[in-house]
């Protein structure tokens, strides 16, 4: 009985923790002017606050996973909470920019160890065949906290203060810590590894940079050789990591793990697949408010119906991977899932808000599953002894894939009004962007088509269905 009732509670705590830093990446962005009006800043000066976060996350990411195996994954967890908390109180009490972009990058390293350090959790204290529901709720905060966070961030700026934005953060956290010292497990890893400082150094530089530049590249915040010089530093920094990986026995990211073929698919086509994912939430409220005046909130509202979708397929999840195997669901959904995206491209002036919510509703339910099957079946074929390495190379790959993502649509939507010669950005720029994002992410498809027919049976319960229907036949 206890065993079950973790099986619940440990996934609802991970979830509620995972959703703060997915809402907190995103939530500040239609405060902005309230907040630079209060700490004595310009808006612009302010995405230093945003991009601060984003680049805190890509740096501490990579030693999550040595850090669980050396302190334990539930002491880490709960510190990270911690860590947010202080970063939450230091973001509503900042009276200068400093203050607040320093408090910012605090917010990012809790953070960035709630995110690994959570699904590690998951995956050493769940059993495999009930992996694939645990992840199914983990899965959604990814999914609704960006897209909620500029609507929820606008309603509390605009009817309340938006110090609650981050203050609300705290209640949350204290639970969070009080439910993971009373159901998570201590669980320990036996054989430790020193620390990989040299490749935490590359890696930070590495997985930072490309992150943080690509962050930035298009939105006209920093300079072009800034940009172009923090791509470099990245580039550079993360072919050397490479080089150095493979020289080092226990690695700070192990990419050794990518000849796993499971492991390898849900990397890789799980990058390709994010490009288009990561570009949404950052497209739409542009083009909803850009293209048909609505403000902040409204298209927040509508926007938030792709995450409605995500909460209908949850139940379904188990049943449809049972039914059809983790490569055909991987394959096709991913081309599905792209065809809503690239559906996108058709919301122009005077389409009816009805049509754009159905197309939004249907794309975020075939999204989640494909969120989840990518997610449980990265673990299929991880021994035990190898999972927080695992973790912390898939947190780190997820950064950079919706870093990368947001880029791309910034870029193919600059591209298209300096072709158009206009003066300034309207509806007609955007849906080239949705085009390329849905084709960058149909290309999926083909990363998943190599996958065995019966890969990650166990995961999914398919082998134990035909071993039963084959009992029933003879």
């Amino acid at each position: 009985m206890q065993s079950k009732l973790n099986d619940r509670v440990v996934p609802l705590i991970v979830a509620v923790a995972l959703f703060m830093e997915n809402m907190d990446s995103t939530v500040i962005a239609t405060s902005l002017p309230a907040i630079a009006r209060a700490i004595g800043t310009n808006p612009l000066a302010l995405k230093l606050a945003v991009t601060s976060y984003l680049l805190s996350l890509a740096i501490c990411i990579p030693a999550s996973g040595w850090t669980a195996d050396r302190f334990g994954a539930r002491n880490v967890f709960r510190i990270a909470i911690g860590v947010f908390i202080l970063g939450s109180i230091g973001c509503a009490a900042s009276h200068s920019l400093t203050e607040f972009v320093i408090a910012r990058i605090v917010q990012g390293m809790g953070g960035a160890m709630m995110t690994p350090v959570g699904r590690l959790i998951m995956v050493r204290s769940i059993d495999k065949q009930q992996l694939l529901n645990a992840m199914s709720l983990v899965t959604m905060p990814a999914l609704i906290g960006p897209i909620c966070g500029p609507p929820l961030g606008g309603f509390i700026t605009t009817y309340a203060s938006w110090h609650w934005i981050f203050l609300i953060n705290v209640p949350i956290g204290l639970i969070g810590i009080v439910a993971a010292t009373r159901f998570i497990p201590n669980l320990h890893v036996e054989h430790r590894h020193p620390f990989d400082f040299l490749g935490f150094v590359l890696s930070g530089l590495g997985v930072g940079g490309l992150a943080f530049g690509l962050s930035v590249m298009g939105l006209d915040f920093l300079p072009v050789s800034v940009v172009a010089a923090l791509l470099g530093v990245g580039a550079i920094a993360t072919i050397a990591y490479v080089v150095h990986a493979r020289r080092t026995p226990a690695p700070i990211l192990d990419l050794s793990l990518l000849k796993l073929p499971t492991y390898r698919a849900s990397i890789v086509g799980g990058f390709l697949f994010r490009l288009g994912v990561g570009a949404l939430p950052f497209l739409l409220p542009l083009l909803l408010q850009i293209g048909f005046d609505l403000t902040p909130f409204q298209s927040g509202l509508i926007t938030f119906t792709s995450a409605l979708g995500s909460m209908f397929m949850k139940a379904a999840v188990a049943s449809v991977l049972k039914r059809f195997g983790y490569r055909n669901v991987l394959l096709y959904n991913s081309l599905i899932s792209s065809i809503f995206l690239i559906a996108c491209a058709t919301f122009v002036p005077g389409m009816p808000f009805w049509a754009m919510i159905a197309i939004l509703l249907s794309g975020g339910f075939f999204r989640s599953l494909q969120f989840t099957s990518i997610n449980t079946i990265a673990y299929a074929e991880i021994d035990p002894q190898r999972l927080s390495r695992a973790t912390a190379l898939t947190a780190a790959a997820q950064q950079l894939s919706l870093s990368t993502g947001v880029a791309v649509g910034a870029l193919v939507v600059e591209i298209t009004l300096r072709l158009r010669h206009a003066p300034a950005m309207s509806a007609a720029d955007f849906p080239p962007a949705f085009l390329a994002i849905g084709a960058l992410a149909a290309t999926a498809a083909l990363v998943f088509v190599r996958l065995a027919p019966d890969a990650g049976e166990e995961l999914s319960g398919r082998r134990a269905t035909r071993v039963e229907l084959v009992d029933q036949r003879s």
